[in-house]
């Protein structure tokens, strides 16, 4: 794909399953990769073997929840690896179960990780893209932010919420010409899935969720890291304001 060499991509959740296709994807493609996670281990190893293969990459532990800790990080990316090009949020966090069982510190913490650290990143690196008039944003959404998903309904809130939000700054952003876009993945085989459907109860939802997939099988992080790139790269330079869907034809929507 065109215009992804040499350029600085910042992932948050870059050491998870999906986060680390993502980062994979682009130091193949020559980027220079700058990964945002609280799991200093995966991501040490992450940005050690991507060094390894030959890319350029940095890890730093932050927790985009956290404004002022944002801020900092973003600023710390700049000056060591050079001004962000590419920003991709993509961390994400929650456990499964129907809404009346929940309790307001559950929503609270689904709505930070979900929902106020993209805000958070957004704030922060969209300030610098703006102020350079160039830059690409691309927001991991979910299908549960568009048709919505039982056993999900914050988390749903959540990426219904980066879904309007992602349209009104890529309408603000149009005069820059920085695109926004969002990318909404099916199920997909994450430690996020195995956190919603656990045991045996697990298994037969899985199970469930192959069978309702036209292509009949779950989705992998590589499935959405190709359309991340895509939409990273020149050649979707006059695409914005779209929200495109990786779930093998489980949801269809014009």
């Amino acid at each position: 794909m065109k215009g992804l060499k040499d350029k600085v991509v910042l992932i948050t959740g870059g050491a998870g399953g999906i986060g680390s296709a993502i980062c994979r994807r682009f130091a193949e493609a020559g980027s220079t990769v700058a990964v945002f996670d609280l799991n200093s281990d995966a991501m040490q190893k992450l940005t050690s073997d991507l060094e390894a293969s030959g890319a350029r990459a940095c890890g730093y532990k932050v927790d985009i929840t956290d404004h002022d800790a944002v801020n900092a990080a973003v600023a710390r990316v700049e000056d060591e690896l050079g001004p962000i090009d590419v920003l991709v949020n993509n961390a994400g966090w929650d456990i499964g179960a129907f809404f009346l069982q929940t309790e307001k510190p559950f929503w609270d913490k689904v709505v930070a990780i979900n929902l106020y650290g993209p805000l958070n990143m957004h704030h922060a690196v969209l300030k610098r893209m703006s102020a350079r008039g160039t830059g690409r944003v691309v927001n991991i959404s979910s299908d549960a932010g568009r048709v919505g998903s039982s056993m999900e309904a914050v988390y749903s809130f959540c990426k219904g919420g980066l879904i309007a939000f992602s349209k009104t700054m890529a309408r603000e952003m149009s005069r820059q010409q920085i695109p926004v876009n969002v990318v909404c993945p099916g199920p997909t085989e994450t430690a996020l899935l195995d956190n919603l459907a656990q045991g045996e109860k697990g298994e037969k939802i899985k199970a469930g969720l192959v069978r309702a997939v036209p292509f009949g099988r779950m989705g992998q992080p590589d499935d959405v890291a190709g359309m991340v790139l895509f939409l990273s790269s020149d050649d979707a330079a006059f695409i914005t304001g779209q929200v495109i869907s990786v779930s093998g034809g489980l949801t269809m929507v014009g």
